[in-house]
């Protein structure tokens, strides 16, 4: 192969791996419109969903979570909450076995946390931000 041909092989999968990563979800914190919050920071968010709190500045919210392999939760829990899946299941699996606390329930996709959201004051979701509809509002983009 000549090195004129390698070249283009390399520039090509560089072009490949940038447009995957324009096209990875922006992911957004969602509450319920009414609910009286308007912002917060990624260490609450994290604490909140690690059942380390059950209130960001005096608000109480219920987590709602998505199911595993969902893209949304990939980009959530790498970038807000900073685990793994294996570590974020170690991490629940000590705090059932001790009492401490349970996981927030699950949903399926971004339609069935955004419907749980609308409807639900205290919840706390995080969607896709291409999903984001009237009825909640966003507290956190993540970045």
């Amino acid at each position: 192969m000549t090195i004129i041909m390698k070249l283009a092989r390399v520039l090509s999968l560089a072009g490949l791996m940038l447009a995957a990563s324009f096209a990875s979800a922006e992911v957004v914190v969602i509450v319920n419109q009414d609910a009286p919050i308007n912002g917060a920071t990624a260490a609450d968010i994290q604490q909140l969903f690690l059942g380390k709190r059950n209130d960001i500045n005096g608000v109480s919210l219920t987590p709602v979570d998505q199911s595993e392999g969902n893209p949304s939760r990939d980009v959530f829990y790498e970038k807000v909450i900073e685990k793994t899946p294996s570590q974020l299941n170690a991490y629940w699996s000590r705090l059932i076995f001790t009492g401490k606390a349970k996981p927030p329930k699950k949903y399926f996709d971004d339609a069935e946390v955004l419907e749980t959201v609308m409807e639900e004051e205290d919840a706390i979701g995080y969607i896709d931000a291409a999903q984001v509809a009237e009825g909640v509002k966003v507290i956190y983009t993540v970045q």
